[in-house]
């Protein structure tokens, strides 16, 4: 009989294990994780003209956990969904400068510790530290979230609540004022983050993607191909609103760094190909008036000259140069004048 009972006992113990492997398994991140796009979201909420809540979506997203319990997600800014393309075009080159940093990383250490009680309570919320690596930034910060076991080898990662974030953390504060001079509203300077992840167990049944991360334009969501006249219009207008292409004082010569942003106005003129576009030149006001008039020429037809060298038709781009004439600021400052300096875009048909 005891014989009988410890067989029985081991073959219920057997079965245990091969239909949970979760519940039996000793280290709850074997063979790691994986985040599944399908069935998982990440929002973001922000607030205009101190009422006014807007709900946005993250369209791409990856993540993983190591078997060592190293987690790490990935998200591609460019895929901002504010369900309007204008806004997704402001919040794109304006806030968050994805031609220079196209992505953010929330990073952390899992203690399996923190894990021990979910197959028996399948529930449970936890304060997970981790950190924030945003528009060149590395934050430290802790967060609400509650992880449910759904199956062996799925479990759920989910927000308790919303994640403020602060602009001002990020070195976002000017993001902020460009979208209020862009958009005329007032935005309150922090938002929140929620989000609900489905992670699968490498190697299982319902495993279905990659945590390698796919970052840039080929992500975002927005119109494939050539844009219509009204969003090419709005892609200009907002590429001179960023005001990432200026001039050091008395020159003409294209910062390196100002690489990413020519290329991102290649891929809006190569998707605009029926439309010639001006490129206005500006300067501040140190100088005689007619130097300055030269100079914002020349500002102009570098910009033309690194276009045409990318490909672009010449007969498309038309230089003009301002000089001092329009400033988009009062020259009182060593700020204001280096905003002055700048290139300006206007589609000419």
């Amino acid at each position: 009989m005891r014989l009988f009972a410890g067989l029985t006992a081991l073959c219920l113990a057997l079965l245990l294990a091969l239909s949970c492997p979760a519940l039996a398994q000793p280290d709850a991140f074997a063979k790691g994780w994986v985040l599944q796009p399908e069935g998982s979201v990440l929002g973001f909420q922000s607030v205009k003209n101190d009422t006014k809540v807007e709900m946005n979506s993250i369209a791409t997203f990856t993540g993983s956990i190591s078997p060592q319990g190293d987690a790490e997600v990935h998200v591609a800014l460019d895929s901002i969904d504010t369900h309007i393309d204008l806004r997704n075009v402001r919040m794109r080159f304006l806030f968050f400068e994805t031609f220079k940093f196209p992505e953010a990383v929330i990073t952390t250490t899992l203690d399996p510790a923190l894990l021990a009680e979910l197959p028996a309570k399948h529930r449970i919320i936890a304060n997970i530290p981790f950190t924030l690596t945003l528009h060149g930034v590395a934050k430290q910060m802790t967060a609400d979230v509650a992880v449910t076991l759904v199956s062996p080898d799925m479990v759920t990662v989910a927000s308790v609540g919303v994640i403020p974030v602060s602009a001002a953390d990020f070195n976002l504060t000017e993001g902020v004022s460009k979208l209020q001079d862009a958009a005329s509203v007032k935005l309150v300077p922090v938002g929140s983050v929620s989000f609900d992840w489905v992670f699968v167990r490498n190697g299982s049944t319902t495993a279905n993607g990659t945590a390698t991360p796919a970052i840039g334009a080929a992500t975002a969501k927005e119109t494939q191909g050539d844009f219509d006249p009204a969003a090419c219009k709005d892609r200009f207008d907002t590429l001179s609103h960023a005001g990432n292409i200026t001039f050091a004082s008395a020159s003409a010569r294209l910062d390196v760094a100002d690489s990413a942003v020519l290329d991102t106005l290649l891929d809006v003129v190569n998707r605009c190909p029926a439309l010639r576009v001006e490129i206005g030149g500006h300067t501040d006001d140190v100088g005689p008036d007619a130097a300055n008039l030269t100079l914002s020429e020349r500002r102009a037809a570098a910009v033309a000259a690194y276009l045409a060298g990318k490909g672009v038709a010449a007969d498309r781009l038309v230089a003009k140069g301002y000089g001092e004439t329009t400033p988009l600021v009062a020259n009182n400052s060593d700020e204001n004048r280096n905003r002055n300096r700048r290139i300006e875009f206007k589609v000419l048909d």
